[in-house]
């Protein structure tokens, strides 16, 4: 059994969007993986379906880290509040975003000069 079949019947079981730490608790000894880590391998499992297949995938990101299937989000949820992961974002979204705060300035004191560079003798 896949990683997919074993996400998919947890999430169908559920009803309802779970993070992956929330689905790999759930799933146990079910999980195909013996990775030490299955959080990873379940979210890049997850990851790459929605990547790969796009609307077709049977899984959608509800919100980071956040998944459900596709069926129920669009029963629950209107589409266009459900991200689309698979899409990038435009440049015209990017330009968007306020820019990053700077970091105060520093004023230089003598003692946060470097002074010399010599050995002292």
């Amino acid at each position: 059994m896949s990683t997919l079949v074993v996400v998919e019947e947890i999430l169908r079981e559920t009803a309802v969007p779970m993070s992956v730490r929330e689905i790999v608790e759930r799933a146990g000894v079910r999980l195909p993986s013996k990775s030490k880590t299955p959080d990873t391998v379940v979210a890049r499992d997850l990851s790459m379906d929605i990547k790969r297949k796009g609307e077709s995938s049977m899984f959608v990101r509800t919100s980071p880290g956040r998944y459900t299937l596709r069926t129920l989000a669009s029963a629950a949820l209107p589409s266009e509040v459900m991200l689309r992961s698979a899409a990038p974002q435009s440049m015209s979204s990017l330009s968007q975003r306020k820019p990053a705060a700077a970091a105060p300035a520093v004023p230089r004191t003598r003692e946060n000069d470097v002074q010399g560079g010599g050995f002292a003798g």
